[in-house]
């Protein structure tokens, strides 16, 4: 044993060392801790979460409200379910410190996440949220308004196991009135993802239609619905008013959608559509490459949270949860594209 590094040997400055240690080797929540001012969220959370029939302080002191959704950055961000999420924070300590806890403090359980995770859900906390740092993002010129992109992606959730005559139900809009016998197996029943195909694969759960500022790719706007819905239904939600005299980047998904970009006052940026025996002229083929280079600055955003967030699924059951885990997901988007416009001084 003499001839190999000593070890099993604790110092004084540990816990310094590990802190330098994960900084040098790139640490993602230290990162974004300098840039996203988290209490700007206390109010909001306060708001949802405070027990205001509470006449005096007995009894346990609920956690920090504000550490609590910093929990949920931490849930959505490396796609952990809630034991592993209570596993992960009492296992390292880059957690630890991103959430303000000293080694000696208690960890939230399974149980109180999930509980917090269910109120941010129903409430509709999480799209106000998304909201607040948008208006944020807006106040501090972050974005610019030249121009809106648009596009959906799928986000999976757990394939569901159900007869030939219940998933008819469910199609019919009846799913609701199965399985009342079975409380149990019913909480795990999702009757509102649905089933679609493309390019040849089959999908099943929800999508994400997102609205992107141009040039500082910011998500401005957000919509879930079933994986079902076509992309274009919901460019009715996504365009505003606001985005009067702008440009609108899409794929050929969106085609057909000149009425609502009349109402919106924004000009068609759509790439063209190809059909059998009609090929595109030069002059087409020219537009749709110079439309492709701006549209497909979305496909940074759908990247980052099917990559560096772990892929983009919900183990959310309902559209309501996960609406609120989508919301959530695309809010970390913008903390982290802000994170990088800072680092890398991008304008």
């Amino acid at each position: 044993m003499a001839n190999y590094k000593k070890s099993g040997t604790v110092t004084l400055f540990d816990t310094q060392n590990i802190k330098e240690n994960l900084s040098e080797l790139g640490n993602p929540l230290e990162r974004l801790s300098k840039v996203v001012d988290f209490e700007m969220f206390r109010k909001s959370l306060e708001d949802v979460f405070e027990n205001k029939a509470k006449k005096n302080n007995a009894g346990a002191k609920p956690y920090d409200v504000v550490m609590m959704f910093k929990v949920m950055v931490i849930k959505h961000y490396y796609n952990l379910s809630d034991h592993q999420v209570q596993y992960q924070i009492t296992d390292r300590q880059s957690f630890k410190d991103f959430l303000g806890l000293a080694s000696g403090d208690k960890v939230p359980d399974e149980k109180t996440i999930w509980v917090f995770s269910e109120k941010l859900a129903k409430s509709g906390l999480s799209e106000k949220l998304f909201q607040q740092f948008v208006d944020e993002l807006n106040a501090k010129g972050l974005i610019f308004n030249e121009g809106q992109i648009v596009d959906a992606s799928f986000v999976l959730a757990p394939k569901q196991h159900n007869t030939r005559d219940e998933n008819k139900d469910i199609k019919n809009g009846k799913g609701d009135e199965l399985w009342n016998d079975k409380p149990n197996k019913k909480r795990q029943k999702d009757i509102d993802a649905r089933w679609t195909q493309k390019g040849g694969r089959n999908y099943f759960g929800y999508k994400n239609h997102i609205k992107l500022d141009k040039v500082s790719k910011f998500i401005k706007k957000s919509f879930v619905s079933a994986a079902s819905l076509h992309d274009s239904q919901a460019l009715d939600y996504l365009a505003e008013e606001s985005d009067r005299g702008q440009s609108l980047h899409a794929d050929s998904a969106y085609v057909g959608q000149c009425d609502i970009l009349a109402k919106c006052g924004m000009s068609d940026e759509i790439c063209e559509k190809g059909f059998r025996g009609h090929p595109f002229s030069d002059e087409q083929k020219i537009s749709n490459r110079k439309k492709s280079s701006i549209r497909s600055r979305v496909e940074h955003v759908f990247g980052f949270e099917e990559g560096s967030m772990n892929r983009l699924t919900t183990r959310a059951i309902g559209l309501v949860r996960a609406t609120s885990t989508i919301f959530l997901k695309n809010t970390i988007y913008n903390f982290f594209r802000l994170e990088q416009i800072t680092r890398l001084g991008i304008n």
